[in-house]
């Protein structure tokens, strides 16, 4: 009896999703530090900020007045929920054309097990490789991707090399990993 195949999980996560669609749909944007959320005149909070904001030290749930005092040339912007959720559909049609069995975390990740895929690529390091370029080619962003036996692993691991990472842990170095 053979052992049962290696469970390989993706974990997509958008760079910087609601800032790096507002930088794709308006190119004066790009290279600018934007920041999507709340009014920094008021109690408003950042939803997520552009890379080029990052560098200021501005970050997701901060107090947008906060933010701006970190950077005074950082470009607010309100959120275009429609906009995001449209962009989402978009990216899991990339998804599904792998596998069926996505699970959205949120507009902007999602845990694929790739064990089985309509790829037929046994390396899952192979998919992600594919799911990246196809949402670099068709929607003009980038994405993290981590690769591991299990969703934990998957998670943690597209988390260490953004923007545009891809860690693979393959079983045998979880232990080491974690």
């Amino acid at each position: 009896m053979e052992p049962p195949p290696v469970t390989r999980i993706v974990h997509v996560d958008m760079d910087a999703f609601f800032a790096s669609v507002e930088q794709r749909d308006d190119p004066k944007l790009r290279g600018r530090p934007v920041v999507v959320g709340g009014s920094p005149d008021g109690r408003g909070v950042v939803a997520a900020a552009s890379y080029e904001a990052r560098r200021y030290g501005i970050r997701s749930a901060m107090p947008a007045a906060r933010a701006r005092r970190l950077c005074a040339d950082a470009i607010f912007m309100r959120p275009r929920m429609d906009r995001y959720r449209e962009v989402s559909r978009a990216i899991r049609e990339v998804f599904h054309e792998v596998t069926d069995l996505v699970e959205p975390l949120s507009l902007d990740e999602a845990y694929l097990d790739v064990t089985a895929n309509r790829l037929g690529e046994p390396l899952a390091g192979r998919v992600a490789q594919w799911i990246k370029a196809r949402i670099r080619e068709r929607l003009d962003l980038t994405a993290s991707a981590g690769v591991g036996p299990s969703k934990l692993v998957a998670k943690i691991a597209s988390d260490l090399e953004k923007p545009d990472g891809l860690v693979i842990i393959p079983p045998e170095r979880v232990q080491a990993f974690l």
